[in-house]
């Protein structure tokens, strides 16, 4: 599958999906992996960053609220409009840009860092976005990104629960088929059942990579990996939150924080 086709998926699925996330519909996203990811970020207050697969903002807004200058960049025009509405009404100075991460537009060494909110792995070329990555952040900057965990959300990943409905297990599969686009199909669980028939679901093409080709592609691209995370649901949380307590059995997520050498 082309980055044309892929750009394609999301535009269709971008207005139910800003509506249903901004509802608050997007649990995992909003306990456990961007509270995860903000806390993982080095300083960057003072600094200018890209915020790749920005889709309708919310992240892009919450890594600017700790004081960096930030540029948004997605393949989406529904997602980039929301966006945009949502600066003009309460502006952070941030800048919205129609694109693709295989061909930025941006001269070489204009940020500081770059992040990427669980998007890299719905691009076609991986290795293609983290050369194009490499080229735009300055010598000694760093690129942060979220993908689900290749190694416990390959193509197949199943919770088992108990009699009470909690998680207890995780059974997986298929982990070394590498996939190029196959089109998953769903909804944020946490809408309402009344809601459910009503709401036309999400097409997401697939790209999984197994940890050694990330490694690899990581390596080739020039980068030096500084550190992983690894988010858990805490018990608190997992009590709040049911949807996420499955990270207290095997991570959903996994976060990489890498570096271009000075």
């Amino acid at each position: 599958m082309d980055a044309k086709t892929v750009a394609a998926h999301w535009e269709a699925n971008a207005e139910n999906w800003t509506h249903y996330s901004r509802a608050g519909h997007d649990k995992h996203r909003d306990a456990l992996n961007t509270p995860s990811f903000l806390a993982f970020l080095p300083e960057i207050e003072g600094l200018t960053g890209l915020d790749l697969g920005c889709g309708e903002g919310t992240n892009t807004r919450s890594v600017a609220a700790q004081g960096a200058k930030m540029t948004g960049l997605d393949i989406a025009p529904t997602f980039l409009r929301h966006a945009q509405e949502t600066e003009a009404s309460d502006p952070r100075g941030i800048t919205y840009v129609l694109g693709d991460g295989l061909t930025l537009p941006f001269p070489e060494a204009s940020f500081d860092f770059a992040t990427a909110f669980m998007s890299m792995m719905d691009m076609s070329d991986q290795a293609g976005v983290l050369r194009e990555v490499f080229r735009v952040i300055r010598p000694g900057g760093f690129f942060q990104f979220s993908i689900l965990h290749p190694c416990f959300v390959p193509p197949r990943r199943r919770n088992i629960r108990n009699e009470a409905g909690e998680p207890v297990a995780v059974e997986i599969a298929d982990y070394f088929r590498e996939t190029n686009g196959d089109v998953e199909t769903w909804i944020f669980s946490s809408i309402p059942a009344e809601e459910r028939a009503n709401v036309r679901a999400f097409t997401v093409p697939r790209f999984h990579r197994t940890l050694s080709s990330w490694v690899g592609m990581i390596v080739a691209a020039g980068f030096t990996i500084e550190a992983l995370n690894e988010p858990m649901a805490d018990e608190a949380t997992a009590a709040a939150v049911p949807t996420v307590a499955d990270t207290r059995i095997a991570p959903l997520f996994l976060h990489f924080q890498l570096r271009k050498a000075a």
